[in-house]
């Protein structure tokens, strides 16, 4: 096996007071959203916002005067890099992060900060590694693998010691799958202390490269499309970690875009909580009623990271709501005579419904000059509440068109 679990053990003495013992909270609202007793454990709230500093660390910390003084360098465009420049900082070891080019600058800007050289090469993170890999050969830097490095994996399998004695009567623990390191650790941790704790994994249905290795017997890659779990969007999972993973993970589910931006918002609402979408999926997973035997259980939500861009996370947060039918967008023709749509305003006003946008279209309306068509998006309690505001608009002679 090529992750023993007293390597998790030793790991998590390695890293003890370098990397936060996160919390892991029973959220009262999330439990009667979802029919069950919901706990979620906390990673976002890690000092550079993600799970991955657990392995980073415990890697770092493993390595040699001669290694250290050489530096490491990693292929990462996020949180696994942002990982590796906090904790080398700390510990004196030079990073440096090849990052494709189209890595979110605010993650570029940080590393800068964090004091590791910042490397932009290729259109994605394998032309990104094998960028990477010639340095190694100029440089003689030592490799950091974001989700398959063993010492990477041991780190990421604290997790589950600390969950075990956080919650000890679980009946499962939901957790991310993106390159399998930390599901791989944690359920081998999991599984040596508490076996009969389910271990469910959750990935987006655009990059669901476990599924495809279960059914291949053996990692392969898949053709994955951008999701909102951009952390999760890895075309093939490590080989160290599946050999690890597969006969510990009990189930595996996949969840859509439309769940991941719903999950995300749940958060942000109900536990104040900005997760990112990688983050987030183990909640997407429930929302979505992919888990209905986890009903009256007690379930633990592993909430990765909380890296998410604040201009994705507006747009993430609205397409939410309409994914939740709390903002509607539509066409209607109103009465283009003076106070035309000051009464559509009223009767918008009168149901409870706030406008947010109006726009009016004359050219291209109709050839009836006593009315015109307006595009309107408005924010109601839910669907039903959408459909009350119709009513009232079609009962004062308002036609409604193109609803979305």
């Amino acid at each position: 096996m090529p992750v023993a679990f007293s390597q998790i053990v030793a790991a998590r003495l390695r890293i003890d007071g370098a990397v936060i013992n996160t919390t892991c909270r029973e959220s009262r609202t999330l439990s009667s959203l979802c029919g069950c007793t919901v706990l979620t454990k906390r990673e976002y709230m890690q000092q550079t916002g993600s799970f991955k500093e657990r392995g980073a660390c415990n890697a770092l910390m493993q390595l040699g005067a001669a290694q250290r003084a050489r530096g490491v360098i990693a292929a990462s465009a996020g949180n696994h890099a942002l990982a590796l420049a906090f904790h080398g900082s700390r510990l004196g070891i030079p990073v440096t992060v090849v990052m494709p080019r189209h890595a979110p600058l605010i993650k570029q800007a940080r590393c800068h900060q964090l004091g590791a050289k910042v490397i932009l090469h290729g259109q994605d993170i394998a032309e990104a590694k094998v960028h990477a890999e010639t340095l190694i050969a100029e440089h003689g830097y030592s490799y950091v693998h974001g989700f398959d490095g063993l010492e990477v994996i041991a780190g990421a399998g604290t997790i589950g010691l600390e969950l075990v004695e956080q919650a000890p009567d679980l009946d499962a623990i939901i957790c991310p799958i993106g390159g399998g390191g930390l599901i791989a650790g944690l359920a081998l941790a999991v599984k040596e202390t508490k076996p009969s704790i389910r271990i469910i994994g959750v990935e987006p249905v655009h990059c669901a490269s476990f599924a495809a290795a279960l059914e291949a017997g053996t990692p392969v890659r898949v053709n994955g499309r951008p999701t909102l779990a951009d952390g999760l969007g890895v075309p093939q999972v490590g080989a160290n970690a599946f050999e690890i993973a597969r006969t510990r993970v009990d189930e595996v589910v996949s969840v859509t875009e439309e769940e991941i931006a719903l999950a995300i918002l749940r958060l942000v609402e109900m536990e104040k909580g900005v997760v990112e979408g990688a983050g987030a999926v183990p909640l997407a997973a429930l929302i979505g009623g992919h888990l209905p035997h986890l009903a009256g259980k007690r379930v633990a939500l592993v909430l990765c990271g909380g890296n998410i861009d604040p201009a994705v996370l507006g747009r993430v947060i609205e397409f939410g709501l309409v994914t939740d039918g709390r903002l509607a967008r539509f066409s209607a023709y109103i009465s283009d005579r003076p106070g035309g749509l000051q009464e559509f305003a009223s009767v918008a006003a009168a149901t409870g419904a706030s406008i947010k946008q109006v726009e009016h279209e004359r050219a291209f309306s109709s050839a009836d000059m006593s009315r015109v068509k307006i595009l309107a998006t408005v924010e109601v309690r839910d669907r039903s509440h959408a459909e009350e505001l119709f009513a009232a608009l079609s009962a004062k002679g308002m036609q409604i068109v193109d609803r979305t």
